[in-house]
């Protein structure tokens, strides 16, 4: 497979890859970040990405572009929960596979162990012939009903991988021991943030004279809201200057604004809601303190996008957060109210001596996407080395799974050979065309010659096309009363035409 890359690309080290995952854009989130951020650094260094996603809102569907030539396939796949698809082998496998083929994918790098997506492009990646990483974002446990059909789904797909990638230590270890993998084939990459966009500005601090304390999570139970409703209160009680800026939407938001109105603490704090991901930074500048209440975490970047913009951060001390920062940057607690609340109290008594700038440069220093793609690299790299197991060998990794759980992971890759034969007979690859790849090289040096991609603070600018777009709707309304009146004028012409004798 290596001669083969060197032939067809003269160099070793040039992929094409189809990253796959269910949640992509326009959803923001730790793992869509992870993913654009990821394919862009990797088209940097020169390789051809491709994601495959589920479709969104019914509208964004089919084949789409975005920065730097990216290509996004939407598949049309209806949504049941958090964005997941329904499992369907026979339908997937004629997509993956002409997609496989139309862009000459080398690897399939699926992410998240909750996508169905993702584990399905792991399958059929895996029969397709084709190199396979996959890459875990969080934990799980080991006891309730959820954990335990992920698990066991896990160790049907993960059994016969060629690597894994964990975000944190405590990440590989969940992993190897919920999917039964060996750790020798586990590797460790953390997450990044770019810090270009997440700059400290102690001139954004609002309101003044207070002690703001932001906080900027999705409202889940996992993200800790119900520790956040215990904590709140009781920090406004002992502190009249606290002020809390919250930021973010979902279920459990409902328990905020309950909170909010028994105390009656509408001055005291701000709900605002869904932020989009380029006013985090306007939000996190507002404050002093970042905390942070998950109850789950194997990464956390809202952390270090808090640190990266100069706040001085309060976290659980839950997964693998005790590893993004050191410990001047961060005070961990269990998760509980008391030793929460005590935390905060420390972080008040030590906020004004925080080097924000100090802050903004060591994130700067420890995280960085093209560090992460770097190391991405090289697991490919590995992998390529890696001999392609037989039919055989699979059946052998899969049945050593157990007599139950074992015989349906070998029935399970038995079906998909055979949807393979299938697919293969109705639709030959010699009928399926092959797609073009964008040029970025040539897009990179010349970027205007393509159209303006790139979103420029220009007041005069902005002014000018807001008038444009103002005006149209006006020009609209003309054009509209003057096809009117040459229908009408076209409907007395066709009254005064007589019709011969």
């Amino acid at each position: 497979m290596v001669e083969q890359i060197d032939k067809q690309r003269g160099s070793p080290r040039s992929y094409n890859i189809l990253l796959a995952c269910d949640y992509f854009y326009p959803n923001l989130g730790g793992v869509e970040m992870h993913i654009y951020q990821l394919g862009q650094c990797l088209i940097e260094r020169g390789h051809k990405v491709v994601v495959m996603c589920n479709m969104y809102n019914q509208e964004r569907v089919g084949i789409r572009y975005v920065s730097n030539g990216m290509k996004v396939y939407h598949l049309p796949l209806i949504p049941f929960t958090s964005q997941n698809s329904f499992f369907n082998l026979c339908m997937i496998m004629c997509i993956i596979r002409k997609i496989i083929i139309r862009e000459n994918i080398d690897i399939v790098h699926g992410h998240q162990s909750t996508s169905v997506l993702n584990l399905q492009s792991l399958l059929h990646g895996l029969t397709l012939g084709k190199k396979v990483v996959f890459t875990d974002h969080s934990l799980f446990g080991f006891g309730d009903a959820g954990s335990i059909h992920i698990n066991k789904c896990l160790k049907w797909v993960l059994s016969d991988i060629d690597a894994c990638i964990c975000v944190s230590h405590i990440n590989k270890e969940n992993l190897t021991l919920r999917a039964a993998i060996n750790p020798n084939q586990v590797y460790v990459i953390p997450n990044a943030v770019d810090a270009s966009r997440f700059k400290p500005n102690p001139g954004l601090r609002y309101p003044i004279n207070r002690i703001n304390i932001v906080v900027v999570s999705r409202m889940f139970y996992r993200k800790g809201v119900d520790l956040l409703v215990d904590i709140i209160p009781e920090m406004i009680r002992k502190y009249p200057d606290v002020y809390f800026i919250i930021g973010g939407d979902g279920p459990k938001k409902a328990i905020l604004e309950a909170m909010m109105d028994k105390y009656n603490l509408g001055d005291r704090m701000e709900l605002l809601g869904r932020v989009p991901h380029d006013k985090v930074r306007e939000v996190l500048c507002r404050g002093h303190i970042f905390l942070n209440t998950s109850l789950t975490e194997a990464f956390c970047i809202a952390i270090i996008e808090a640190a990266s913009c100069g706040l001085l951060c309060v976290s659980t001390n839950v997964g693998g957060v005790p590893e993004v920062l050191p410990p001047e940057m961060i005070y961990l607690a269990p998760a509980s109210p008391k030793p929460m609340i005590e935390q905060l109290e420390k972080a008040i008594a030590h906020y004004k001596k925080i080097p924000s700038n100090l802050f903004h440069e060591k994130v700067k220093r420890l995280y960085n996407w093209r560090f992460v793609a770097k190391r991405v690299e090289r697991v490919y790299d590995d992998i390529v080395h890696q001999p392609t197991p037989t039919i055989l060998n699979r059946m052998k990794m899969r049945i050593s799974l157990g007599p139950i759980a074992g015989l349906f992971a070998v029935l399970l890759m038995i079906l998909d050979y055979l949807m393979l034969f299938f697919w293969s007979w109705l639709d030959p690859d010699e009928t399926i065309d092959r797609a073009i790849d964008f040029d970025y090289k040539t897009y990179n040096k010349n970027k205007e010659a393509y159209g303006d991609h790139t979103f420029i603070v220009d007041s005069e600018k902005n002014r000018r096309m807001q008038q444009q777009n103002n005006e149209k709707p006006k020009l609209a309304e003309g054009n509209q009363a003057q096809s009117q009146i040459f229908q009408n004028s076209a409907q007395k012409k066709r009254k005064n035409i007589q019709r011969p004798e």
